[in-house]
Parts: C-alpha cells; sequence; structure tokens
C-alpha cells in the first residue's frame, strides 16, 4: 500500500509527488553517532528489504524535525563504496527529506545495503553556557534514540562515540550499555516509521569549538604559470563562554593538554605551495611554522593570544602554486580550471559563511561554471591589475555552513588566445616609449624667457 506525500513547491527542491512504499523495511540499521569534535557525525548502515512484489528503485531519507542544528552535510553509499545519486526534496512536516536513487531496482524478496552519512553543526550545546578559566568544558547532545525513517525498522543498534569518559549524564532507554568513551543502545527491535524518542548525552568535550565565521578566497590566474591564493579568515570560538577575568600566569602555569581554550591550529596547504605567508591586522605573525610532508604543506597557525569562549581573532594566509597543476588545455582549445571552492582551514572545521573570488586572465570567453555542489553565483565584476585596460572578469560564488567534507574543486571552462600574453608587455614597451618620447622632447625644449647671458670665449 503506497501513501503519498505532499511536496512543497520550493526553490531548489525536487517538486513531485513521493510515494512512500510500506512494504519497503529497514531489516537493520546499524547507526554510529560521532561527537569527538565540534561536529556531528552521524553514519547509518542500512539494510533495506523489499517485502512487496513490485521493484523498488527508490528510497527516502528523512531528517529528524526537532534536530538540534543544521544539517550541513548528507551523502549516500551503496555496498561497494560507490556514491548514489541523492536529491532534496520538499515534505510537509520534515525539516529535510532526501529521495536515493538505488543503482539497481531491489526485487520481490531482496536486499541491499546502504550507507548513509550526515554531518551536523551547532548540535552540541555548552552546558554550563559560560564558565571559568579552569572549568571543564562540559556540552549536551540532543538526538533520537531510533533511527528516524518513513519505513518500519526491524532491528536497530546505536553507538554513541565521545572523546572523554567523564560523562555526567545520558539517557537510559534500555537495554543499554557503556565502556569506557562508548555508549551502545539496543538492539531495538520492531520500530515504527517516524517514531521520536528523545536522546540526551551530557559529557565533557575539550575538542576545539573553532568556527569560521566567514572567509574570503581569491584566487588570480596567470597564464604566465602561476595562481595565487589569499584567505581572509574570521575564527570565532563557539564553545562555553569565558566567565571571570583572564590570568596569563595561570595560563602559563597551566600545563594541562586537555584544555577547552586554543592555542594553535594546523592547515593543510597543497604540497606544490610557496611564497607562502601568514599576518594579521598587527602585521606579521612570526610564530607560524611550516613542515613540508610528502603530499602536502602542514602549517602550525598561531593567534597573538589563546581563544576562549566567545573570543575571536582574524588573519590573511596567502600562497602561490603553479598554474600547470590546476590549469589544463582541452583539444578544443578551451582552458579548464579545477581547483578547490574550499580548502582545508583546519581539521573538524566548521565555516559560516564562504565567499571565493576566481580572478581569470585578461581576454577570456565563453566562461562556463561546474560546482561540486549548489552554490550562490553573485554578480560577475571586472578588475584592473597592472597595466589592464581591459579588465579582468571576476566570478564570485557564496556558501553557508559547510564542513570538510565540502573541500571539493570547481571547474570552470573558457576560451582564451595564446597572443594575450603580449598585451601587458606591449603595453608596458608603449609607455616606455611614450616616456622616453617625451623625456626627449623636454630636454630639448628652451622654457626660459629671455637668453642668458654667455661667457665671452678666450
Amino acid at each position: 500500500m503506497l501513501r503519498l506525500l505532499s511536496i512543497l513547491a520550493v526553490i531548489g527542491y525536487v517538486v513531485c509527488a513521493i510515494p512512500i512504499n510500506s512494504n519497503l523495511v529497514n531489516k537493520n540499521v546499524d547507526r554510529i553517532i560521532d561527537l569527538n569534535s565540534q561536529l556531528v557525525k552521524v553514519t547509518a548502515s542500512i539494510t533495506l528489504e523489499n517485502t512487496g512484489k513490485d521493484p523498488v528503485s527508490n528510497v527516502l531519507i528523512f531528517m529528524e524535525p526537532d534536530a538540534q542544528g543544521a544539517l550541513a552535510f548528507i551523502s549516500a553509499q551503496d555496498a561497494l563504496k560507490e556514491d548514489l545519486k541523492l536529491e532534496p526534496i520538499k515534505v510537509d512536516g520534515i525539516n529535510d527529506a532526501y529521495d536515493v536513487k538505488l543503482r539497481q531496482p531491489l526485487n520481490q524478496g531482496r536486499t541491499a545495503g546502504i550507507t548513509v552519512e550526515y554531518v551536523y553543526t551547532d548540535a552540541l550545546q555548552p552546558y554550563p553556557n559560560s564558565i571559568s578559566q579552569k572549568d571543564r568544558q562540559l556540552v549536551r547532545y540532543f538526538g533520537n534514540h531510533y533511527f528516524y525513517s518513513p519505513y518500519k525498522t526491524v532491528k536497530q543498534t546505536t553507538t554513541v562515540m565521545l572523546n572523554s569518559r567523564d560523562i555526567e549524564s545520558y539517557t537510559k532507554l534500555k537495554p543499554v550499555s557503556q565502556q569506557d568513551t562508548t555508549i551502545t543502545y539496543g538492539p531495538y527491535n520492531n520500530i515504527e516509521s517516524l517514531t521520536v524518542d528523545q536522546l540526551i548525552v551530557h559529557y565533557e568535550n575539550n575538542a576545539p569549538f573553532l568556527t569560521v565565521t566567514r572567509i574570503e578566497r581569491l584566487i588570480e590566474i596567470s597564464h604566465w604559470g602561476n595562481i595565487a591564493v589569499q584567505e581572509n579568515t574570521e575564527i570565532y570560538h563557539s564553545g562555553a563562554k569565558l566567565k571571570g577575568p583572564f590570568s596569563r600566569y595561570d595560563y602559563q602555569r597551566d600545563s594541562s593538554s586537555s584544555h577547552h581554550s586554543i592555542k594553535a591550529y594546523h592547515t593543510v596547504l597543497p604540497a606544490a605551495a610557496h611564497s607562502i605567508y601568514y599576518r594579521d591586522s598587527n602585521g606579521n605573525i612570526s610564530t607560524s611554522q611550516v613542515r613540508p610532508r610528502k603530499d602536502w604543506i602542514e602549517l602550525e597557525l598561531r593567534p597573538r593570544f589563546p581563544l576562549f569562549g566567545g573570543w575571536k581573532s582574524s588573519y590573511t594566509l596567502g600562497y602561490s602554486v603553479p598554474s600547470y597543476q590546476y590549469l589544463f588545455k582541452t583539444n578544443n582549445n578551451q582552458y579548464v580550471l579545477k581547483m578547490r571552492l574550499l580548502d582545508h582551514v583546519f581539521d573538524d572545521m566548521h565555516v559560516n559563511e564562504l565567499e571565493t573570488s576566481i580572478v581569470l586572465p585578461v581576454g577570456v570567453k565563453n566562461v562556463q561554471l561546474k560546482t561540486p555542489y549548489p552554490v550562490q553565483r553573485l554578480d560577475d565584476e571586472v578588475t584592473y591589475k597592472y597595466l589592464d585596460n581591459l579588465g579582468r572578469m571576476i566570478i564570485k560564488l557564496r556558501k553557508e555552513n559547510l564542513v570538510e567534507q565540502h573541500i571539493q574543486d570547481l571547474e570552470i571552462t573558457y576560451d582564451w588566445q595564446s597572443v594575450l600574453l603580449l598585451h601587458e608587455p606591449i603595453l608596458l614597451s608603449l609607455a616606455l616609449y611614450a616616456l622616453f618620447v617625451f623625456v626627449i622632447i623636454y630636454v630639448r625644449l628652451d622654457f626660459s624667457i629671455h637668453k642668458p647671458d654667455h661667457s665671452k670665449t678666450q
């Protein structure tokens, strides 16, 4: 028996009538909730079974209606770890819903396994929300004991992974057990569809609660063999706010490695990066360290002062990379730029707002943009640099609520003539020629009112 959901017509979502097949059941669900960092990462391994007669090609995935925090990323894979096509839909009464297209139809009596990964931001609440310099940082997680699904679940187990043994409290829906930093719920049997039972975990979490409130990423493309990248980053400690004064003396005496303040963090640059600079509003920060690795460059960034809850900082990071690693020429005499829309800032990062600007060379035509996920394209702009009289096109992209899984390549394809490499040298030559002509004429002209008296020659 099929139940139809009414789908709202919302921009950016699939608009259609999606049936919920009651003959499709979750035969087994193994769910892992990772609470080790400031992000909530949920992995659900689902074994689907078709108990009906008709084959099933689509599976619906629902987000919990009362889930705390925003869903930043979701993906689905089959049993062979191959990505499945996943499209957002809008359903009455459901905050977020997705339609997953199976690679092969699921016939009567057959089973198929899929794995769904979710990443939530702002899903851990500091409790208490303000602490002193020496206090522990405690957070609470609100979730669901059961896997929230439009289908009946025959059997389900949930494992909650923490980064500390110091657990203040957690809900105890039997059967439940705790061992070190792991809480196991279940197995639970015969769970009806869309069942909600609140799960709460209150525990110590001193992982860096560092949020990038805004990052402006500028990429300048040059066909002379160089790509310049600059990032203006604003960061904010989003953990429990510091209560009372800050004591530098007590801070230096504290040798504990598990502290809720942030002294430094590491970012990753491309292995070919060079001419690296790191500065804030006061100038260069000499406490940064660059460590070359085999496949990347590790850069340790240390702010001028440690960051406590509610504190902010900002900095500028820049470097250059050779263009041959990212810019390619096709058989159609077109150029393709493949470069990251967002790059690594720190592990388990959360970026509130990203604005990426790509400055293309002079004279590009037929520009085509392909992004790895939906983004907002702002109005194109034109900039003038170094004797430009034609201007360079700037593509500006914007997106909110990003995590590490959003570190993916964008593609920009355009037409460009190699003869334009001579554009600036010719302009420079003409400018120098005009200057020399002006100097020659100027020194030969006499602007005096009367002729000077020359001394008599003997």
